[in-house]
């Protein structure tokens, strides 16, 4: 299903990856308050983090699974960016001595570390507002009723039942012995349900039929789970410096993961899974999903 083979479709995907994530960039340094804005320190600190670098993986997404259903990325690319400053406040969250108390992110200190505690709090409570206040601006060319399914799918993705329910389960299960499907419904609310949205907000506002959202759908859950095994795995083999954040965190942290669960071999082959059944779901787009597919061969082959 990919468009080409080897060295060129690597060079391919590489190209449009990085178009979109600079496009994505750009976007974001447009949209978040100017540092001078007032007050400025709390508008320092939301583009310190947003602006930290990243692979800006979540926006991509969305603008993938809008143009693979034939929508125009570019006119989704507020939605697309509301991910991302979700994305960056749960980072923030995250990073606090009160969850799992890290000093390092994207090789730069943590907002708490720069900012302090207080400051980082909100910086994140601001990154989530402003998703929402993105989400909801007139101006976007989609049907007011794709719009507000959208604003639903993403809020319910962010809330009690999705990343937030997904850190609890975290914390709770933190020294605990907890079986796979605890683990995996931990994974699929802490990291898989914004990966879910992303794609299923691309693929709504690109004015997607029911049948390709339901298989983009199955792509996004199993894309997210992918990657989450891979995080797993990198937190025990990764590389400091290319990762940006320290290694070991989850062992020091005592936190259940894939590799204390299953090993480090049956790890990678549940990872190499995921990626087959995402591809596998991607069959009735043919060849206008071959970003989609090297976009998961990506996530289980990096080593950041």
């Amino acid at each position: 299903m990919k468009n080409n083979q080897g060295q060129n479709a690597r060079q391919n995907f590489q190209e449009h990856f990085a178009s979109l994530a600079g496009r994505v960039d750009s976007a974001l340094q447009q949209l978040l308050p100017a540092e001078s804005t007032p007050p400025s320190v709390i508008h320092v600190a939301m583009r310190y983090s947003t602006l930290a670098g990243g692979k800006r993986l979540r926006p991509v997404l969305a603008l993938a699974a809008c143009e693979v259903v034939g929508g125009a990325a570019e006119q989704i690319m507020p939605a697309a960016c509301a991910l991302e400053l979700i994305h960056t406040y749960s980072l923030i969250h995250d990073d606090l001595p009160a969850m799992d108390n890290d000093d390092l992110r994207r090789g730069l200190p943590t907002c708490h570390i720069k900012f302090g505690e207080a400051m980082a709090i909100l910086a994140g409570d601001a990154l989530l507002t402003m998703a929402f206040e993105l989400l909801s601006a007139p101006g976007l060319p989609v049907q007011p009723a794709r719009q507000l399914a959208v604003l639903n799918e993403v809020a319910v993705a962010a809330g009690s039942q999705g990343l937030v329910g997904g850190q609890v389960l975290d914390i709770l299960a933190t020294g605990r012995e907890i079986t796979p499907a605890d683990l995996l419904d931990v994974h699929r609310r802490k990291t898989g349900v914004l990966f879910r949205a992303a794609v299923r907000l691309g693929a709504i506002l690109g004015n997607a039929s029911p049948p390709q959202l339901a298989a983009l759908t199955d792509y996004a859950e199993n894309f997210g789970l992918a990657f989450q095994i891979m995080d797993d795995i990198l937190d025990v083999t990764g590389d400091e410096q290319k990762l940006g954040k320290p290694v070991g965190s989850d062992q020091k942290n005592n936190k259940v993961t894939y590799v204390s669960l299953y090993g480090l071999d049956t790890a990678r082959q549940k990872a190499r899974e995921s990626q087959q059944r995402a591809q596998e779901a991607l069959a009735m787009f043919g060849e206008r999903a071959w970003f989609l597919c090297e976009l998961v061969d990506f996530v289980v082959s990096r080593d950041h």
